[in-house]
């Protein structure tokens, strides 16, 4: 589990413990040949919380000017890209999906996280030409801010697209 993973589940626990929801954020253990089908599930009675986010880091001190999907994705071998394969299982399982980005900025730099609603993903990787998001694309999703060491948890502000369309 990377730290960015770990700090989202504890930040959606802490959330529903403030708030009183019933909610629980977990990562499933991943076993080396089984696949996994999301970073974070988020389960919940109340459907708002009822969630499946991918979590994807990117270098953007080391030079990287993207998200790609053949990079930061994989293609199992059968041919199926990772996209499709969490697409149904959040159409199977009645979850709403997200992107979760975390750019790192480099040493000295806090690093920024964006959330992207998985219904756009999905648009723009079926879209003939698409093949990423630019860093400035991911920018313009809207933010999860930090307070401290943990994220502010906002599922209500995160279902729209980007602030400015691009």
């Amino acid at each position: 589990m990377t730290e960015f993973e770990r700090v989202l589940v504890q930040s959606f626990n802490t959330f529903f413990q403030e708030k009183d929801i019933k909610g629980i954020a977990h990562r499933l253990k991943q076993h080396r040949f089984t696949p996994q089908f999301l970073d974070v599930l988020v389960d919940s009675l109340d459907p708002d919380y009822y969630l499946g986010i991918e979590c994807k880091s990117i270098s953007v001190d080391k030079g990287a000017k993207a998200l790609y999907f053949t990079q930061h994705f994989t293609t199992d071998k059968n041919g199926s890209h990772q996209i499709d394969r969490i697409s149904d299982f959040l159409k199977r399982s009645g979850r709403t999906g997200f992107l979760a980005v975390e750019l790192k900025m480099g040493v000295g730099h806090s690093r920024e996280a964006y959330i992207i609603p998985w219904n756009v993903l999905q648009e723009r990787f079926h879209q003939d030409d698409a093949t990423k998001f630019t860093i400035g694309e991911i920018q313009e999703f809207c933010r999860i801010e930090r307070t401290g060491n943990k994220y502010v948890i906002d599922p209500q502000g995160w279902k729209r697209g980007p602030r400015i369309l691009v």
